[in-house]
C-alpha cells in the first residue's frame, strides 16, 4: 500500500500525514507536489490539512483547482480510497468530489481542541467496525459543515454521513457540535463510499503521546485495503 500525501502550497499537516502512515501504520507514503498530473504507483491518497494558497477566496477552493485534483477524481471515480482531513475536506467539496460546503465556525472564532465522533455509517471502508466513541483534535475557523435540504436528505438515504459530533457520552447535544455544522456532522462520504471528508485530524491521534490514538479506528481502513489486495 503505497499513499500519496498531496502537498499543496501553505498546507500545514502534510508531514503529520506522512509521519502517521509511515511510522504509525507502518505503510509506505509519499508527498506528491501539486503540479503533479499523475499518480501511477499509488493505492491512496491523503489530502492534508492546514491553509492552503492561505484559504484566499474560500478555504479549498484554490487548491480544489491544482492540477493534481484532476487526477484526484480520477483515482477516487476508480474506487480507489481518498481522505481529506480539514482543509482536505474542504478541498474535497470544492473540487465536488464530496456534497456540501465548510463555513465560518458558528461562534466565528477558530477552535483548536478534542472532539468526540461517533460513526453514523459503518458499512464504508473508513468507519465499518468503527464501534465506540472516538475523541480526535479539530483545528479550525471554517468547519461548519453545511448542505441543502435536499443535499442533506440525500446524505441521510445513502448512508453518506460518516461522522457526527458528540459529547463523550455519545450523545447529540448542542454543546458538542462545536461549530454548528447541520446536523452535528463531521464527515461525510461520497456515494461510493470510498473517498471520506472530516474536519477532525485522525493523523494527530495515532500515539499515545500525541493523547490518544484514536485515530487508528479511521486511519486502519487503509492497511485492511492493503491485506485484502
Amino acid at each position: 500500500m503505497n499513499i500519496a500525501v498531496i502537498r499543496f502550497p501553505g498546507a500545514n499537516c502534510d508531514q503529520d500525514a506522512y509521519f502517521a502512515l509511515r511510522d504509525d501504520l507502518d505503510l509506505s507514503a509519499e508527498y506528491v507536489w501539486y503540479e503533479n498530473t499523475s499518480l501511477n504507483g499509488f493505492d491512496a491518497v491523503f489530502l492534508p490539512g492546514g491553509f492552503s494558497y492561505g484559504d484566499y477566496l474560500r478555504c479549498g477552493a484554490m487548491a480544489s483547482r491544482a492540477p493534481i485534483m484532476a487526477e484526484v477524481r480520477r483515482f477516487a471515480d476508480g474506487g480507489k480510497p481518498v481522505i481529506g482531513a480539514c482543509n482536505g475536506f474542504q478541498v474535497l467539496c470544492e473540487a465536488g468530489l464530496l456534497p456540501g460546503a465548510l463555513l465560518l465556525n458558528a461562534g466565528q472564532k477558530f477552535i483548536c481542541r478534542d472532539v468526540y465522533l461517533k460513526a453514523e455509517n459503518r458499512t464504508s471502508m473508513w468507519t465499518r467496525g468503527v464501534d465506540r466513541i472516538l475523541r480526535i483534535p479539530i483545528a479550525h475557523g471554517e468547519g461548519r459543515y453545511v448542505a441543502d435540504e435536499e443535499t442533506e436528505q440525500r446524505l441521510r438515504e445513502n448512508g453518506q454521513i460518516a461522522f457526527r459530533y458528540v459529547d463523550s457520552a455519545g450523545e447529540q447535544t448542542e454543546a458538542a457540535n462545536v461549530n454548528g455544522s447541520a446536523y452535528a456532522i463531521a464527515g461525510v462520504l461520497n456515494i461510493a463510499g470510498n473517498v471520506l471528508g472530516l474536519m477532525p485530524h485522525p493523523e494527530r491521534a495515532t500515539k499515545a503521546l500525541l493523547g490518544s490514538t484514536d485515530g487508528l479506528e479511521i486511519l486502519n481502513a487503509l492497511n485492511l485495503v492493503s491485506s485484502n489486495r
